[in-house]
């Protein structure tokens, strides 16, 4: 079954709304993808307007990039130190924008969405 993003089904006094028209195509939307580390798997979905999305199921490298330098190197991921967006990511290891992850370089900050750009795009934050 498609997720489905239309109306609510109850008004604020808790009586039920009437669809003033039937679902859409364009309302469906899918279920979230949970970015996870491994061999490198993407797949192409097409979105409106001719769109192409990249989604990123696993990989095993990431870029990182160093504000202080300038530069950007790809680097394996060696494991995912914890996500902030979900305790259950943490225990899973799934990667998301925001967790953080130890390469060989050091820790890094993944600052791209995985499920939407198909790459870990990520910073490097110093350790403390």
């Amino acid at each position: 079954m498609a997720w489905q993003s239309g109306i609510t089904k109850r008004k604020k006094t808790g009586g039920k709304k009437r669809a003033y028209r039937s679902k859409r195509l364009r309302d469906a939307g899918s279920a979230p993808l949970q970015s996870e580390l491994g061999n490198t798997i993407r797949r192409v979905e097409s979105g409106k307007s001719r769109l192409l999305k990249v989604k990123l199921f696993s990989d095993n490298v990431v870029n990182v990039s160093d504000p202080s330098t300038g530069t950007t190197e790809r680097l394996e991921i060696r494991d995912v130190v914890e996500n902030p967006a979900n305790i259950d990511y943490n225990r899973r290891g799934v990667i998301t924008k925001g967790a953080i992850v130890r390469t060989d370089e050091g820790l890094a900050k993944i600052v791209s969405r995985p499920g939407q750009h198909g790459v870990f795009n990520a910073i490097v934050i110093k350790e403390e």
